[in-house]
């Protein structure tokens, strides 16, 4: 196996989105716009209710998805389509926004810890307009890729020892997996050469591809086939994603992640007037 170098690192930097949650943004800055098939990865960490509070009122989605991992607290998702449900620690919500849905985000707490993250994955152009839907797992509906020192929880794709994330029929054939790494703890897997792949840090510290990461920094991963992530003297908590890239061109106007300036326009007319 080749190891992939890291090519980029970028440290988060302090946004505010909803209703004033404080949250750290590590993709989607001025530094690092876009990895496709990624298009944001948001990490929000605190335990002062007035950071989150106020949550995420309705707003609306078109042309892409959210996932929502959670590492501490709870969170409480609803929609114009009737779904509603709770993500507590350790589970995932896979939300597929597609041709347009309306939804909140709020928290299902009024103190102590909320942390996690959310990622926005791209839809290529044929399915951007397809009925939206969700994937949706508690923390023991996913699966567990226990090695020394290190447990892998797996949301997406297959490892290499056959472990299989139950999120499933993603386009760009992601693979997305928490790392709760024990100090000096190895993750070694096989990455194939044509994925976009990233890792992001939760907590702790990691060396990875030549480069030393710290909380709230992200490392770009360049060529290979492979990846090899140590932790840091006091161990680490961190994201791994990976998804083939699209390639196919990015209009964003911020809810509304589209092909072209006219579907754009065609996405805030349709929500304006009411056909999401």
């Amino acid at each position: 196996m080749s190891l992939r170098p890291i090519i980029k690192t970028t440290r988060g930097m302090p946004a505010s989105d909803g209703a004033g949650v404080k949250l750290t943004r590590l993709l989607g800055t001025p530094d690092l716009r876009v990895l496709d098939p990624f298009l944001m990865l948001d990490k929000f960490h605190s335990d002062n209710p007035g950071d989150y509070i106020a949550g995420f009122p309705p707003h609306p989605h078109r042309g892409f998805e959210t996932v929502t991992y959670m590492v501490e607290g709870r969170m409480r998702h609803q929609d114009n389509k009737g779904y509603e449900g709770v993500i507590g620690p350790g589970g995932v919500q896979w939300m597929t926004a597609a041709r347009g849905i309306i939804h909140s985000e709020m928290p299902e707490q009024d103190n102590g810890l909320m942390s996690g993250f959310q990622l926005w994955v791209n839809l290529p152009r044929a399915e951007k307009m397809k009925d939206p839907g969700y994937q949706e797992f508690a923390e023991g509906q996913i699966p567990t890729d226990a090695r020394e020192g290190v447990t892998a929880k797996i949301v997406t794709g297959r490892t290499s020892t056959g472990v299989e994330g139950p999120v499933r029929d993603v386009t760009v054939e992601p693979f997305y997996a928490e790392l709760r790494m024990e100090p000096g703890a190895v993750f070694e897997e096989p990455v194939p050469a044509g994925k976009t792949a990233f890792v992001a840090v939760h907590s702790g510290a990691v060396t990875t591809g030549g480069a030393s990461l710290s909380e709230a920094q992200l490392g770009v991963y360049g060529p290979g086939d492979a990846v090899r992530i140590e932790a840091g003297p006091e161990g680490a908590r961190a994201m791994l994603a990976a998804g083939y890239p699209i390639g196919e061109p990015i209009v964003w106007a911020g809810p509304f992640v589209m092909t072209t300036e006219g579907e754009v326009r065609q996405a805030m007319l349709d929500y304006q007037q009411g056909r999401f």
